[in-house]
């Protein structure tokens, strides 16, 4: 099936270079209009390459140019010499395929409270439910079916995808980008056992989410019990994702997809959590902390340290651990002819 692209913007490698602060070796006038991977690109696009073996691919590669970092000496293409190769990619990719506009105003089909104050910038786009005292700031795009609860505010430039649902009194910040079927501010799971049923606790907190947050798909943030979730600045969080009532977590971090983190724990500024990683509520992780992919963490997680396993434990002493237990065979093995030995030597 043909695959309908929009129309694209284009550039000479002289202008490309200018905005990534780099420099062109070979002709700076040629045009290019697009961006791709080396073994799928064609003449008039510009390909990346970071160490030896990718650049020898898009020597031979139909592209026009190469995007490189380092004292690499170009055969048969121009390039572009850039101080960092993977920023650059990054921003050339922005460069080539930008987000598509959304114009301002108010879809006919959407629903605004009277009382919502509505920046004459943003874009309510089809189906969408604006509540009471809702403060929506300026070039703010709600792409559909998004509803938005009471005395929510989203800062300037934010964006939803379609299908966000944000629930009351949720404060997000400017340039955060909510991708679609995520949940904002749902109950935290708060239940006392009493005369034989689990009562339920209300939750009357919200969620904080500060600016530059990315949220992935299907993320559920619940509000906090008494008092905010809070979400740093500049975190970004992959999709499914599930944070309980009263997490907080620190600004610039990663959390990566299926991490689970129960309710009142703190998460530390610039920490990772990778995929499936499931944390226990109450604790407390440092600053700078990255805990490997299905790892459990059951207690407190000092500063700067990676953590592997489940329980998890230091990296060292977990891989360690399993070194140890892939040997446990032969051990086992040895065990058995000692013992026969033993049984011998008795008769």
């Amino acid at each position: 099936m043909p695959q309908i692209y929009p129309p694209r913007p284009t550039f000479t490698a002289g202008e490309l270079a200018k905005q990534l602060k780099g420099e062109v070796i070979g002709d700076a006038s040629i045009v290019l209009t697009g961006f791709a991977a080396a073994g799928s690109a064609k003449q008039g696009d510009l390909t990346f390459a970071e160490n030896e073996t990718f650049f020898a691919r898009a020597e031979e590669s139909a592209a026009s140019a190469v995007l490189v970092a380092g004292n690499y000496t170009p055969d048969k293409k121009i390039l572009i010499r850039v101080p960092n190769a993977r920023i650059a990619f990054a921003t050339v990719l922005q460069l080539f395929f930008p987000e598509p506009p959304f114009s301002a105003g108010v879809h006919p089909t959407a629903i605004v409270a009277a009382s919502a104050k509505v920046d004459s910038t943003a874009h309510i786009g089809p189906y969408c439910v604006i509540g009471e005292n809702v403060q929506i700031g300026s070039r703010v795009v709600l792409q559909g079916h998004n509803n938005v609860g009471d005395f929510s505010a989203l800062g300037e430039d934010a964006r939803l995808f379609p299908n966000v649902t944000i629930y009351p009194q949720t404060q997000i910040g400017r340039r955060v980008r909510i991708h679609s079927g995520s949940v904002i501010g749902s109950d935290g799971f708060g239940y006392v056992f009493d005369s034989g049923i689990h009562r339920k606790v209300s939750q009357i907190g919200n969620v904080i989410i500060y600016d530059d947050v990315e949220i992935g798909a299907n993320v559920t943030i619940d509000r906090g019990a008494l008092g905010p979730t809070i979400i740093g600045q500049g975190t970004k969080i992959d999709n499914l994702v599930q944070i309980a009532h009263n997490v907080v977590i620190g600004e610039n971090c990663l959390v990566i997809a299926q991490v689970g983190i129960a309710g009142s724990t703190r998460v530390g500024g610039y920490s990772t959590l990778a995929g499936q990683v499931g944390i226990a509520g109450h604790l407390k992780i440092g600053h700078k902390v990255i805990v490997a992919a299905q790892s459990g963490v059951m207690h407190d997680i000092p500063d700067e340290g990676r953590w592997l396993g489940s329980p998890a434990q230091p990296e060292r002493q977990a891989k360690r651990q399993l070194l140890s237990i892939q040997q446990l065979p032969e051990l086992l093995r040895r065990v058995k002819e000692l013992e026969k030995r033993a049984e011998g030597n008795k008769e």
